[in-house]
């Protein structure tokens, strides 16, 4: 079964300096009907202006990942961890025993993240930040882990979740396995999943499926985030 989330259809809010869209319930945006997916709790399409970011402020026993789209972000936290991220690269903050951040955008231009929140299962771990560069290269036949659980990808977090991200050229095509169920986003251009037409914003909920078929509508770059439906 596979459920398309348009990105006209998010919920909003625009705050000046952080215009944000929510596939799921987060701050001032509620609704009963979208309130996690599985462990996934929170993903925030976020659009950050030059000079301008989220002050620091605390979290705890949490996996906060953050894919970045456009520009970068530059992260610092109260274990003195510091990093920029620049856009199609990764950054994780496991919070576990609690953790105080700020990720401001430090260039003279927007900056465009996806803000994943998945829901740990182990509490009260040390806390770890890490970030990642990957090759900016399309994908031939497999799409590219950047985060899991097992230890297998470059960032890891503390779940028994994966995100793959994919890079497809024009009418390129492949299948990709599911382990638990999944959520779809498209970063860039438009893909086709399972006879589902997705654009750039749009979500796509995949449950009780085995494996999709995906196909490049245009040159497209999208996450696929498979996460277990309970801790």
């Amino acid at each position: 079964m596979i459920t398309h989330y348009p990105y006209s259809k998010l919920g909003h809010a625009n705050h000046g300096w952080l215009d944000a869209r929510h596939h799921f319930s987060f701050a001032s945006y509620q609704n009963p009907q979208r309130q996690q997916f599985g462990v996934l709790r929170v993903i925030n399409d976020d659009v950050i202006a030059a000079g301008e970011g989220f002050g620091t402020h605390p979290h705890k026993n949490m996996e906060i990942i953050t894919y970045v789209r456009k520009g970068a972000i530059t992260h610092r936290d109260s274990n003195g961890n510091t990093g920029r991220t620049v856009a199609g690269d990764v950054q994780v903050m496991s919070a576990g025993t609690g953790v105080s951040h700020s990720e401001f955008n430090m260039e003279s231009e927007d900056t465009n993240i996806f803000q994943i929140w998945i829901e740990p299962n182990a509490q009260n771990v040390r806390p770890q930040w890490g970030s990642h560069e990957f090759p900016n290269e399309p994908t031939e036949d497999v799409l590219r882990l950047l985060v899991s659980g097992d230890g297998e990808a470059p960032l890891s977090i503390q779940q028994d979740a994966f995100i793959y991200a994919g890079y497809l050229t024009e009418g390129k095509t492949l299948n990709h396995p599911i382990m638990h169920q999944a959520y779809v986003l498209v970063s860039e251009g438009s893909v086709e999943i399972e006879g589902q037409a997705l654009n750039t914003g749009d979500g796509l909920e995949v449950q009780e499926l085995t494996s999709i078929d995906i196909k490049a509508i245009t040159e497209t770059r999208f996450l696929v985030i498979d996460v277990p439906t309970t801790n």
